[in-house]
């Protein structure tokens, strides 16, 4: 399962975000069933980003989620995503 959050994010964010991005990433690499995790900027647009993570199936991304660490640290940032849908098979 693949699961894509992106984001606008003004530039003069840039470097705190990106080490917010990084905080999630590894919160969420701590759960069960997490396999990979990426963070880019885009090349053309600077202000659009994306956490892109890899999970063995749906319920560990969702359990990696419902999780009270995730809750405390990642939910809060992965709150300011664009609202699309994000979950791929």
């Amino acid at each position: 399962m693949l699961a894509i959050a992106r984001f606008f994010i003004p530039l003069q964010e840039a470097v705190d975000f990106r080490a917010q991005l990084e905080q999630v990433k590894r919160v969420l690499a701590d759960a069960t069933g997490f396999i990979s995790g990426s963070i880019g900027q885009n090349l053309d647009d600077p202000t659009l980003w994306v956490l892109t993570t890899s999970w063995e199936n749906v319920g560990s991304y969702r359990r990696a989620l419902s999780s009270t660490r995730a809750k405390l640290e990642a939910i809060p940032v992965l709150a300011r995503a664009i609202d699309e849908p994000g979950a791929y098979e």
